[in-house]
């Protein structure tokens, strides 16, 4: 029997059991949910094991890749990568923030908030300056 058969079987016997889990979650009405979360456990229990086997599978074939691919361009876009969130964590600045519900929000909490935000626009200005290069040598070819 192949892998995708499977596949198949594993993924007909979670949908049979997160139906059961969903129709005792509707059986039991939503106030008793809301109340008790009685009938969620085996409804979660459900989503652990799918995340978990997607999870599984999303590194072998990563994992896979590498090693069939090249692993040099790998370990530069990997390090080019963490060049951009260096870069971004010298950036940033962290600074003690009062949030709405009264709480605050440590310096080191700001300060990799701050650092997440930086690398998301440098490497949405890399991405948009990609396409913007693709599209000039494109046109400057014809």
């Amino acid at each position: 029997m192949g892998l995708h058969k499977i596949l198949k079987i594993i993924a007909l016997i979670l949908s049979i059991a997160g139906v059961i889990s969903l129709a005792m979650i509707v059986s039991n009405g939503d106030d008793a949910v809301k109340a008790t979360g009685e009938g969620l456990d085996g409804f979660l229990y459900i989503a652990y094991i799918i995340f978990a086997l997607v999870l599984l599978f999303v590194i072998v074939f990563v994992l896979k890749g590498l090693l069939a691919g090249d692993i040099k361009k790998t370990l530069i876009t990997i390090g080019a990568f963490l060049a951009v969130v260096i870069i971004s964590y010298v950036m940033a600045d962290g600074v003690e923030t009062m949030m709405k519900d009264g709480k605050i929000l440590s310096a080191s909490g700001s300060k990799l908030i701050s650092t997440g935000i930086n690398a998301f626009v440098i490497l949405g200005l890399l991405a948009i300056g990609s396409m913007a290069f693709g599209g000039v040598k494109k046109l400057i070819a014809k």
